[in-house]
């Protein structure tokens, strides 16, 4: 093919999935002229594994991507059409906001978005080649021949790199939902050094709603009081539509079983390492061989479709095979399929080759989002094409770069595991992950993230002022509820017997009547005039302050001790091979992962105490 110069960019974004889009619009929204390459320009946003946006950690993500700048719970909140706060009935550390969304709706806002923003190109190509300068990155490389100079790159190829798809005997070199996979640019990633594996991830059988019997299913609605994603959406979301829940039988279990030796993922057809948290029915029923029933939750594709994902059932087994399994679950007896499950293999690269910048160690300028870095997920992709594509931003821009610590963010929890210990399976994001989760809820995601925002010119003053202003208000508000109190009244006394709490005789505080496990910001409403005016968000900040005061100043004591390790910077050029009292295996892996500071060093896998401790007496030295 002959090559011809096809134009100049900043910044050249390879994907328009989850990652691609916030990488693309970060840029440009920071001013750098970017051009964004996708195979097929009514696949960006795609959303093939589930029609859903947020869910347990992973609703954290969003919103403090929200709190940054980024763009994924503005859509999502135009476009999703049920919501739900998982985990309501545990404490707020855990509970994440989880919606279905519409999801042709989804990318027809992202395109248009995409569209509409200045200083971004958009167009539908396929990147063959990457090529370097000097060890920096220098142009891409299109199909047609088109040469694009660029002076950075943010790879965000989700599971088109050397796709395949596999159902059954049936493989074919595919991306999702019947796309042409991205098949040359494998290669050119190779030449450069970097060390590619092979992962593989599975899509569940959609089915047309015409065919479902839901009188067998458990109807699952829509909270009642629905919370957005983000925190600059004023009007509060509507439900308009339901999800199922239905189970497997033994019936299932032994159709399964019966054919595991026509399974891809036993018979050795699928070689890419699959995720553990969200594995394929045969999987689940050969690893809890003793559980009689898994959970499937029916959930529309969107509000003007009839096409319903049977999630918890992804699978690669042949379709006959599927139709077996699916006629085997209440409700799904006469269940027709309208696309089948199927297994998708993809190159990823080895996540220990990127800084905390998720800039690559051996090609300067070249970054990596989303599964791509081996992750797994819309909101893990999402959040780290913001990371990618911040990071190329500031560092064109002669700007230090933004690295979010375990500390502040379940973003930079997602980051510093991937870059710091690596993974060998599809990362996915949990609140297990992160070790500071009381403090880092999803609730006060703006406080923590919106100046750092503000920082880096994503985030406007005007709102920056907005969240100083409501935490300015709910520290007032525990100041007053401090000082104020209540007489004894049967009404009151009433309230706190019916809900388990001893009763008053001399009337008390209103913060100690707050700081009762019983007793929420909202039955003060009814003894004080202040307490029923005020507003919603802020209300839900003071009783969390207040209940759990306690346990959050013991937190923050250990972000501090975190901390302190943190701000011990180590020599990005170290060479810890001539550093006496390290043992070899923590000269090799520190050689490996030259970690930013003491902290880091002391989360990689293969370094002990007794080296960070060696470390330390080597910076006092040095």
């Amino acid at each position: 093919m002959e090559e011809f110069l096809a134009g100049r960019f900043d910044v050249a974004v390879i994907g328009a999935g989850h990652a691609g889009i916030e990488a693309a619009l970060a840029c440009a929204r920071l001013g750098l002229e970017t051009v964004c390459f996708t195979i097929n320009l009514d696949a960006g946003g795609n959303m093939p594994c589930n029609p859903a946006i947020g869910g347990t950690g992973k609703g954290h993500l969003v919103r403090e991507l929200d709190a940054l700048g980024g763009e994924m719970a503005r859509a999502a909140d135009k476009a999703c059409i049920q919501y739900r706060l998982l985990n309501r009935g545990k404490g707020p550390a855990v509970q994440s906001l989880r919606a279905q969304a519409d999801r042709r709706e989804y990318q027809k806002i992202m395109k248009h978005t995409l569209e509409s923003q200045e200083h971004l190109t958009l167009r539908q190509a396929e990147v063959v080649a990457l090529r370097q300068t000097d060890g920096h990155i220098s142009q891409v490389v299109l199909r047609t021949g088109a040469v694009f100079d660029v002076r950075a790159a943010v790879v965000a190829t989700g599971t088109y790199l050397h796709g395949r798809t596999i159902i059954g005997a049936c493989t074919e070199e595919s991306g999702p939902d019947g796309m042409h996979a991205a098949t040359a640019l494998t290669q050119s990633l190779v030449d450069m050094g970097l060390d590619l594996r092979r992962f593989k991830t599975g899509t569940p059988p959609r089915v047309n709603a015409r065919s479902i019997d839901f009188s067998q299913m458990e109807i699952q609605p829509g909270d009642d009081d629905p919370l957005p994603f983000s925190f600059t959406t004023t009007q509060p979301p509507m439900n308009r539509a339901a999800c199922y829940l239905t189970y497997t039988t033994p019936e299932t279990h032994k159709i399964i079983l019966d054919n595991l030796d026509r399974s891809p993922i036993y018979s050795g057809v699928i070689e890419g390492i699959g995720p553990r948290y969200c594995p394929s029915i045969e999987t689940k029923i050969v690893r809890f061989k003793d559980k009689p029933r898994h959970q499937l939750f029916v959930e529309p594709m969107g509000l003007d479709t009839e096409e319903m994902y049977i999630q918890g059932f992804s699978s690669s087994m042949p379709e006959e095979v599927q139709v077996q399994m699916l006629h085997s679950v209440p409700g799904l007896t006469h269940a027709q399929i309208m696309r089948p499950a199927y297994a998708i293999e993809y190159d990823c690269v080895n996540p220990l080759e990127l800084k905390p910048t998720l800039e690559t160690k051996k090609v300067e300028g070249l970054y990596g989002a989303g599964q791509f870095n081996g992750s797994s997920g819309y909101e893990e992709a999402a959040v780290q094409g913001f990371v990618a594509g911040v990071n190329a931003a500031l560092k064109l821009t002669n700007q230090p770069p933004m690295i979010l610590k375990r500390s502040e963010s379940y973003i930079g929890t997602l980051v510093d595991d991937l870059v710091t210990k690596g993974t060998n399976e599809p990362y996915r994001i949990m609140t297990s992950r992160s070790e500071y989760r009381l403090v880092l809820r999803q609730d006060n995601a703006d406080e923590r993230l919106c100046p750092i925002g503000h920082r880096i010119g994503l985030v406007s003053e005007e709102r920056l002022q907005q969240v100083e202003e409501k935490y300015a208000a709910v520290a007032r508000e525990i100041e007053r509820l401090t000082h104020t109190g209540i007489p004894g009244s049967e009404s009151l006394n009433r309230l706190l017997t019916d809900r388990g709490s001893t009763a008053v005789t001399d009337g008390c505080r209103l913060i100690d009547l707050l700081k009762r496990p019983q007793i929420g910001y909202r039955d003060l409403r009814s003894f004080d005039d202040h307490c029923a005016a005020m507003d919603t968000a802020i209300a839900e900040q003071v009783e969390i302050t207040v209940k759990y005061d306690g346990y959050i100043r013991r937190q923050m004591k250990q972000v501090a001790d975190f901390e302190k390790l943190e701000s011990h910077a180590l020599p990005p050029d170290l060479d810890y091979s001539a550093l006496a009292g390290l043992r070899l295996e923590a000269r090799e892996k520190l050689n490996e992962i030259k970690p930013l500071n003491l902290g880091q060093a002391s989360r990689i896998s293969g370094v002990s105490p007794a080296d960070i401790a060696a470390l330390m007496i080597w910076l006092e030295k040095a």
